[in-house]
């Protein structure tokens, strides 16, 4: 058995017309992990994720989720792996109820091993167990597809964009259930464009860009490797635009008529040596603040060779 929950070499896939979706994926995923798989619309993510739901066939490559080879052992890679789709995608005649038995039919999962009431428990649908499904929010509708995921209990979860669109309220509710189900030892897959969402859940984060992989690491690891930093400083005077003097920073953006937002390698540079280049240009400082560089930095750096500031 392979050490990691899901195992990707080479994986390839053109689709018909010759678009080049993903360009030889090399991807370990740690068994007991939350993962990030972050990147741009269209660089791969969801033709990746397609792959490992059967949904969609491979060029060329090997997958494997929980050891099993989607190629050779397609039931038992199934088995090991629950997905949910960024799509509210469920059959609006049928309840809550009667969506999570069908699925875990579908499964296999025998009529006394099934846990549909403590599923909709864990989701908070349990008081709408036997309504129509097609008339629950779209926050429960949400929940209903995790719920669903989770019906054969699989090793490995897959949320695509699960708090998309969805309120403050729930998505930290949905967030307390990932980590109580990633505590009890299931591995999760996360996408998300929320990128402090990434920092804060995840222990390691991969980003794919055109159908590669341009990182893969811990997430403080990850965090490191951009030397950017940011300070944002108010000036005493309105300005008319950004200062000669700070054109050699590698950003600055006008916030406002008094606030500067200056970025800089802090590799080749420090603050005080900004600040006295604010000074340069003839303004008092009224007031500074400074930050590192998060994963919305390092993640613009990779994908676009743009830095962007708070």
């Amino acid at each position: 058995m392979s050490e990691s929950a899901i195992s990707l070499r080479g994986l390839t896939k053109t689709y018909a017309g010759g678009k080049q979706a993903l360009k030889g994926i090399d991807l370990d995923i740690p068994r007991g992990s939350i993962f990030g798989l972050l990147g741009p619309n269209g660089a791969g993510k969801s033709t990746t994720i397609n792959i490992l739901a059967g949904l969609v066939n491979k060029t060329g490559g090997t997958a494997r989720i929980w050891g099993f080879d989607i190629d050779e052992h397609p039931r038992n890679a199934k088995a090991s792996i629950g997905i949910v789709p960024q799509e509210l995608v469920f059959d609006a005649f049928f309840t809550p109820f009667e969506t999570l038995e069908l699925q875990a039919g579908l499964f296999g999962v025998p009529k006394s091993e099934r846990r549909t009431m403590e599923l909709l428990k864990a989701v908070r649908l349990d008081d709408k167990a036997h309504v129509y499904s097609r008339t629950l929010s779209g926050g429960m509708k949400r929940r209903l597809l995790v719920a669903k995921a989770l019906v054969h209990a699989p090793p490995v979860l897959v949320l695509d964009e699960p708090t998309a669109g969805v309120d403050i309220e729930l998505r930290q509710l949905l967030w307390d259930y990932v980590r109580e189900l990633h505590a009890r030892g299931t591995t999760i897959v996360l996408t998300t464009h929320y990128l402090e969402e990434a920092e804060s859940l995840c222990d390691r984060i991969a980003i794919i860009n055109h159908g590669q992989v341009v990182a893969n690491d811990e997430t403080a690891k990850l965090l490191g490797t951009t030397g950017d930093k940011v300070l944002e400083v108010m000036v005493d005077r309105d300005l008319a635009g950004v200062p000669a003097a700070l054109e050699g920073c590698k950003g600055v953006e006008l916030k406002g008529a008094r606030t500067l937002v200056i970025t800089y390698d802090k590799r080749s540079n420090n603050a005080g040596a900004v600040l006295a280049m604010v000074a340069a240009a003839g303004l008092g400082v009224v007031e500074v603040s400074t930050r590192e560089a998060d994963l919305e930095d390092v993640f613009l750096e990779l994908t676009s060779g743009k830095t962007v500031a708070a």
